[in-house]
Order: structure tokens, then sequence, then C-alpha cells
């Protein structure tokens, strides 16, 4: 959530700045909500002083061992009036709370404006991209197979065989060891979540149809950075502790709503896929600081496979629901001829700090830290561009060189 006080101090800002991420807020409901929280707040806490202080003044009879039954009555006449009181001011918290849930976070002012992907900014590439013959991954090897991933689960799964399998074990291997290597520290985690993680990091209540719920309180997530994150909710963390790096493989489940006709051939838009994270929580001073290093350590991953990127910062209108700011890695996909989203490394600021309750002491003073996540890398993504950019284009998928010692092979005939 954002900080309501921002919005005190200056609705009108806060408005543009928000419209540009294309969020219309209603400052005048904002307002009417605040204004009656506070009213029935004051209201509630008269309430429980007067009941305090006709408490005390009895109390003071009763050791007299004097009684006073219109005093009494005073006393149950303003408990009942504070108990309907305080069930009115939760259903009012409630009702603001959700109206804050429903709003995005503030982009920063260094994010380009900008209304769709067609305004992002590249910031910088790595490689030549190649022009090939125009095989997709699916054409070129027979060993990712969809259509029994059709059977066996539905539309948007596929069976990865032999090889194939253990080259994205191999990727995956190699990216948690990338990791490590920048101080990252890996974790196991669950693959479902409770709807409290969830809220935390901003997937739900906005976002409920691109998740698979399993019952009213668990889903499977859609990505580590949910459970990383909520490793450190309702935390008081040490200062000297930051930065805190974390990372994970997990699966990742998402419904892809919305998206239904897009990317529906081969690995590019899953229902259940593999990725790698990281997650950084460190202090607000230091979190584009943090943001610029992560993006350069989800790029070390490609640029150790030699697969052709681009770094794009997205602009206001294409930013995520809880980004403040965001760097896109896209690598070269020849059979489609265009650079293809790979990892998004993004600045949540103190959002998700502020839903999880993640903070921090300095100076005898609380405050919210800032948590950053990027990919490094969505495993199948990484596994077409390494099918497509290793093919020669004839019979034989060459292993990159950085992998194998992790396969034990150097090649794959297909």
């Amino acid at each position: 959530m954002i900080d309501t006080n921002f919005i005190k101090s200056d609705p009108q800002k806060i408005s543009e700045a928000l419209k540009s991420k294309k969020y219309d807020l209603n400052i005048e409901a904002f307002e009417s909500l605040e204004l009656n929280r506070k009213n029935v707040q004051m209201q509630t806490e008269d309430l429980q002083a007067q009941r305090n202080a006709l408490s005390k003044e009895y109390g003071l009879l009763r050791q007299e061992g004097k009684d006073d039954e219109a005093l009494n009555a005073k006393i149950e006449a303003t408990k009942t009036e504070l108990d309907s009181c305080s069930e009115k001011l939760a259903v009012i918290q409630e009702s603001f709370k959700n109206f804050l849930l429903d709003i995005p976070n503030i982009p920063s002012d260094s994010s380009p404006k900008g209304q769709s992907e067609n305004d992002n900014v590249k910031v910088r590439d790595f490689g030549k991209p190649l022009i090939s013959g125009g095989k997709d991954h699916l054409d070129i090897t027979s060993l990712i197979n969809t259509e029994a991933g059709t059977m066996l689960a539905g539309s948007r799964f596929a069976v990865l065989t032999g090889k194939i399998a253990k080259l994205q074990r191999a990727l995956i291997a190699f990216m948690l060891d990338k990791a490590a290597e920048h101080g990252y520290e890996e974790h196991y985690l669950p693959l479902i979540a409770n709807s409290e993680s969830l809220l935390a990091t901003g997937q739900l209540p906005k976002f409920a149809d691109d998740l698979f719920q399993l019952n009213d309180d668990y889903f499977l997530i859609p990505t580590a950075e949910v459970p990383l994150t909520n490793l450190y909710r309702d935390q008081m963390i040490a200062v000297e502790h930051f930065p805190l790096k974390l990372t994970a493989h997990t699966t990742c489940f998402r419904s892809e709503a919305g998206s239904y006709g897009k990317d529906t051939r081969g690995l590019i838009r899953q229902h259940q896929f593999e990725k790698v994270e990281l997650v950084q929580i460190c202090h607000p001073d230091h979190s584009y600081q943090a943001l610029e290093s992560l993006t350069a350590h989800a790029e070390t991953i490609l640029q150790a496979l030699n697969l052709p990127y681009q770094v794009v910062e997205l602009c206001t209108g294409d930013l995520g629901f809880s980004a403040a700011k965001t760097y896109d890695l896209e690598v070269w996909i020849p059979s489609q001829e265009t650079f293809r989203e790979i990892s998004s490394c993004s600045n949540c600021t103190d959002f998700q700090a502020r839903r999880a309750k993640i903070r921090f002491k300095e100076n005898g003073q609380s405050r919210l830290a800032h948590t950053l996540n990027g990919s490094a890398l969505a495993a199948g993504r990484a596994l077409i561009a390494v099918i497509e950019n290793y093919f020669d284009q004839h019979s034989t998928i060459k292993v990159p060189e950085i992998l194998q010692d992790y396969t034990k092979f150097k090649s794959i005939e297909v």
C-alpha cells in the first residue's frame, strides 16, 4: 500500500502520478473515507476514555463499600455505545483498507512517462541477434511435447524429455550458482502460499484471477517473490543486516487470465514454469542502487550463456502494480525475430513492506524497508533461447560451454 500521508499532503500530485500508471484515484472517496474514519475513531476513543473514567470512579466507590446504581447504569450505557461505535469503526476501517489495497505503487520520478510498451526505453544491449531459418523450439526438437502436456493436464502444459529436460535442470543449477556468486542465500520454499502472503506482495486482492486457487486460503505460488519476501513479514530487521539477498528456484503457476490467444504455441507462456528468483530487502536510501545491481546480476547469466539481449526501462504506463521502477531483460528469440521478456527487475520501494510490515529501526525510530525482486531467470524462456540460438540449422543443438559441466554432454542431436 502507498502511504496515506502522501495522498493527504498533496492529493492532486499523487493523483497525477497514478494517472500516468493508468489508475484514476478517487480523491473525493478517499477524503470521505478518511474523514469518516477519523471522526468515528475520535468518537470511539472518547467513549473509551469515558468508560475508563466511569469504571475508575465506580471502583473507588466499591472499595469504600458503596454502590451507585445510576453510575453503574451509565457505565453499561457507555459500554453499549462504545461496542456499537467500535463495530462501526471496524467496518469503516475495512472499507478504507480495501480502497487502499486497490491503489498501485507510485511510479518513480525517474521512470519514463508513457502509456504502453511502445513507450519503453532501451537502455543497453548485448550480443548480435541471430537470424535463423525460422524454425522454433518445437520444430527443432521433439523432446518438448506439448501434446503430452495437454493430455496429462490441459493446454499450456508441456513434457520435457531426455537431454532437453537435463538442459533445463542444468540452466536452473547454473542460475542458482550465479546468484550465490553475487551473495544471494538459497532457499527451498513451499509452492503453496496463503492469502496473507499474496496480499503482502500485491497479488491479492487485485489479481486473484491470475492465480490458481486451491481453497479459500491457499494458492499455488505465481513466483518465488511471494514466499521469499514474506519470510520477513511482521519482522523488525537489524539495519546492519541490510541488504538481505535471497534466491530460490521454484515451479511457478499462473492462470494467464486475459492472455488467451497469445503465445499459445510452445513454452513461451505456460501455466506451469520454472524460475530462479532474486529478492533484496534493503535500506530505503539504497534501493535504487540495489535495483541497478540486481539487474546486473540477472544480466551476467545471459552474458555467460552468450545470448543476445536488451535491457528496457519500463514507462509508467507499463509498470506492474507493485513496482515503482522496472527494468525488463529481453532475450533474442530467433524464430520470432524479436526480443522477449525473460526477466523483470523491480524496485517496489516500501509498497510491499507496508503491507507486510517489514521494518527496521534507525535512530530509535521504526521505518519501513524497501523490497526488490527480479527473475534470474525464467528457465523455460532461457531454454527456448538456448535451443534456438545454439541450433546449427541442421541437426544439432550445441550446449553453451558454461553449461557443459552441468549437463555432462556438449550437444543434443535432434
